[in-house]
Formats: C-alpha cells, structure tokens, sequence
C-alpha cells in the first residue's frame, strides 16, 4: 500500500451546515477552526483514511447571540466537550470519483457511526509545487443523536430548530513535506 500523509489546507477548506428554523427556513453556519489528516492511497482511494477535529466552540452562524446559545449546554456545551471528531472506518467506491466514507463522528461525548458521500475532484501540482488534492463530502445527521435535544414548540405547530442537519465540507489537502514526491 502505498499511502501518503496530508494536511488539510485550512485557508482554502470549509466546514458548513443548515438546519431548519421555525420549519419553514433555514439558518446555515459553520466552524471556523478545525484540523485534520488524510492519509491517502493515491493507487486506490477505498483504502485510504481521514481524521478530523473541530473546535466546537469556533461555530458561527453570524448572530452571536444564537451562537452563544448553541455554545451551551442547551447544544454544543463547548465547555464540557470543547471538540467535535470525526475517524474513518472504511472507504467505498461509489462511482466515478465517488465514494462514501464510514466512521464515527463524536459530539458531546456522544459517538454514532455516519457516512459521508464524497467526491474527489483530483490531485494537482499548485504553483509553488506542492502536491494538492481536494473533496466535497456531504452528510445529513439528527442532531437528538447526539444529545442536541433543545428545542421550543411553536404556536402555530412545529418547533423552532429542526432536528436534521445537514452538514457540507469542502477539503483541500497537501501532501506533507515528508512525502512529497519530486
């Protein structure tokens, strides 16, 4: 097996998410400090891995009340589980430069196995001849899975925060130093 180590490219990678609000709309955010490794068999993806960590308390949403509130023990309860992770088990082909990537996500000390539908979209040289790669995963989770179980009713019938998440990561990694290929 021939793997590589790489660093996700934090200026150019993206973790973000939408939930519904008051059932009808939807309010979207993100997490603006989280790392990672892939550690990537460039001859077959399938037998490749990837680990992420994301500082719970770096979610934005753009109003900061709602992200203090999120921040609390009522959703992330940052203090008590200052990070979010994510392990790969397995990685299967799905079609052309699909795949599906299985492992186990942890919030709140809470871990619940999800699958992430992935696509490649290629490995290329950057202009300052590091070996780059990038991927768009998707994945939808409930969020009572993990214990995010506050909630309001509504007068007019449903809640305030809908309980599917649906999260989008955008990931440009380069190949570290130590496996750079000339």
């Amino acid at each position: 097996m021939e793997s590589k180590n790489w660093n996700l490219d934090l200026a150019h990678s993206a973790i973000h998410f939408s939930v519904r609000h008051m059932v009808f709309a939807k309010v979207r955010g993100r997490f603006g400090s989280f790392r990672g490794t892939l550690d990537i068999d460039e001859a077959d993806l399938t037998r490749s891995s990837v680990r992420a960590e994301i500082d719970a308390a770096s979610i934005d949403t753009g109003v900061a009340d709602r992200d203090n509130h999120l921040r609390s023990a009522d959703f992330l309860d940052t203090e008590r589980f200052p990070h979010i992770t994510f392990e790969s088990k397995r990685v299967e082909k799905t079609g052309d430069n699909r795949y599906r990537v299985t492992g186990n996500l942890t919030i709140r000390d809470v871990t619940r196995e999800v699958a992430l539908d992935v696509e490649h979209g290629g490995v290329a040289k950057d202009p300052w001849g590091n070996q780059r790669t990038a991927f768009t995963a998707t994945t939808s989770i409930d969020r009572r899975d993990f214990g995010l179980k506050w909630n309001q009713a509504l007068e007019a019938g449903g809640v305030l925060v809908g309980e599917r998440v649906d999260i989008e990561i955008e990931v440009q990694a380069v190949r570290t130093a130590a496996t750079q290929v000339a």
